[in-house]
């Protein structure tokens, strides 16, 4: 018998929007946890206070089946209005917010501070000995500017994990 080829694992981002009623997140989350699916990331908030809906964006990683697989098992859900893959919809956007708190003075401070204005990143709070910054954007770059301070002194930081919504009229 021939090995088996192991496929690729990749992310997706799925906008869920379900009832806001009790125990609607509790059930998403334990069907990730019964099959031992991870979540890489979690949003919900009420988008719809007069239609009673709310919109849970997951960000999750998988084969193509297993991927799949979560998306049907979501639709199936009772209280699930609609499944989106967003990361697959090319109309999609996905941001994030995050705050990182850089310590340090003189040069680094002074490094730490053009870093933030190459990325577009906005200097929110700044004492003496810390600056803390806050960038919009998308994981990727969150991640590449976290990578590029953690030598200037970062000490903190804070994330809101992925929101997403597609361009159009839709």
């Amino acid at each position: 018998m021939p090995p088996r080829v192991q496929e690729a694992s990749e992310k997706r981002t799925f906008a869920v929007l379900v009832d806001n009623e009790p125990g609607v997140l509790a059930r998403v989350v334990g069907l990730f946890s019964a099959r031992g699916y991870n979540i890489e990331s979690l949003t919900v908030a009420e988008t719809d206070k007069a239609a009673h809906a709310s919109r849970i964006t997951i960000v999750t990683s998988g084969t193509p089946l297993i991927l799949e697989q979560i998306r049907a098992q979501l639709e199936r859900m009772v209280s699930i209005r609609d499944v989106h893959d967003v990361s697959s919809d090319p109309l999609g956007i996905e941001r994030e917010l995050a705050l990182l708190k850089v310590q340090g003075s003189g040069e680094r401070r002074a490094e730490a501070l053009r870093l933030a204005e190459t990325f577009a990143a906005r200097v929110i709070d700044a004492a003496d000995s810390a600056v803390i910054f806050e960038l919009t954007d998308g994981s990727a770059k969150i991640d590449e500017l976290i990578g590029l301070m953690q030598p200037l002194g970062l000490t903190e930081v804070s994330r809101t994990g992925v929101l997403s919504i597609t361009r159009g009229a839709e």
